[in-house]
């Protein structure tokens, strides 16, 4: 029998403030909260440091929570979850990591790549306690780095995209400006130019630097993808964390216009439901295996460490086939997805790469 614990009166009105945050398309507020079960003494308790948006974006975070899910359904124990808020210091990340290893945590795992310096810090101040990073990478013995070849999926993802435009015109938007989002739009850009190099990509970015609130603003999401289809483009993938939900949302506004989804398989997502005859696939990372992965290391005593790659070679990284949208072309995509993995084409990791 599984039991939801909040901790106080304030953190019950702090997580339905988040729930509803989620729901109508707005950014998350910081959220606190753990669940538990019978585990019998023999449980682990997990810490989860999600990113902007947390449990519930129907991408990024909620694939992590998945992999957390199966491991508390397995392990027996708890859950504790910390959601990051857009107007975050370096200290506020500091101090929700070092929260949960006081709490007695373990292992305790941080979602997105803005957590490394401060669990470089926490990390060495907790030797005994096991740490995991997604989508960075971090030295340190007790650190399991959980990273992907985004730009692989993305790759097959822009073959998908010149293979099913009508209009030779298709866009990218990317939640924050930084390198690991860049990876995405260079395989996506790098997909689509082998396969047609005729195909215009437009590419815009929700928000830049530090400002991640471009990955939790679905009505940011919106508006871009909006005018890409103003614009004459008829298939957009989105990289933006919950913001993608609303390019998705504007995408089923228009006959004809695909959406591709991200991280999670979002065709199968109850909340975009309304929107999955437009979701042409999603570029699936997952992140659920890589955390499962570290808690069920954990749980045995052999704690994984140093920085573990999910490539495409693995299924780290794919294209989800549901709804049966690329049926068609999946021959196509086979076949590129096979020179990946054997080395014949080299997706790069920069749009500015040679």
């Amino acid at each position: 029998m599984r039991r939801v614990a909040k901790l106080s009166a304030a953190c019950i009105a702090t997580a339905a403030l988040a729930v509803t945050a989620t729901a109508c398309g707005s950014t998350s507020s910081d959220n606190d909260s753990s669940s538990s079960s019978s585990g019998g003494g023999k449980g682990v308790k997990i810490g989860l440091a999600y990113d902007v948006g947390g449990r519930g974006d129907r991408s990024f975070n909620d694939s992590a929570a998945r992999g957390a899910d199966k491991a508390e359904k397995e392990f027996g124990g708890s859950i504790k979850e910390l959601t990051a808020k857009t107007s975050d210091t370096e200290a506020d990340r500091e101090q929700r990591l070092s929260d949960l290893a006081d709490a007695g945590y373990n292992p305790i795992i941080a979602v997105g790549y803005a957590y490394a310096p401060s669990m470089t810090k926490v990390a060495a101040k907790y030797p005994k306690i096991n740490f995991g990073i997604v989508d960075s990478v971090v030295n340190g013995k007790n650190v399991d780095s959980i990273t992907f070849t985004e730009e692989q999926g993305s790759y097959l993802a822009g073959v998908a995209a010149a293979l099913k435009t009508k209009t030779k015109h298709v866009g990218f938007i990317g939640g924050v400006d930084v390198p690991l989002i860049k990876k995405f739009e260079a395989g996506f850009t790098q997909g689509v130019k082998d396969t047609n190099s005729k195909i215009k990509v437009d590419t815009q970015y929700l928000s830049h630097g530090s400002d991640t609130s471009g990955f939790a603003s679905p009505d940011k999401g919106k508006e871009a993808a909006q005018g890409m289809l103003d614009n004459g483009a008829d298939v957009v993938y989105s990289a933006a964390g919950s913001s993608g939900n609303g390019a998705i949302e504007a995408v089923n506004g228009k006959k004809g216009a695909w959406a591709i989804g991200v991280d999670s398989d979002q065709y199968n997502i109850p909340g975009l439901a309304k929107y999955k005859n437009s979701i042409l696939t999603s570029v699936v990372k997952n992140v659920d295996v890589g955390v499962y992965d570290l808690i069920k290391s954990a749980h045995d005593g052999k704690p994984l460490a140093g920085n573990n790659v999910y490539s495409l070679a693995k299924d780290g990284v794919s294209l989800a086939t549901s709804g049966g949208f690329i049926d068609d072309i999946q021959p196509k995509l086979d076949a590129a997805k096979k020179k990946i993995v054997d080395g014949q084409i080299k997706v790069k990791t920069s749009p500015t790469q040679k």
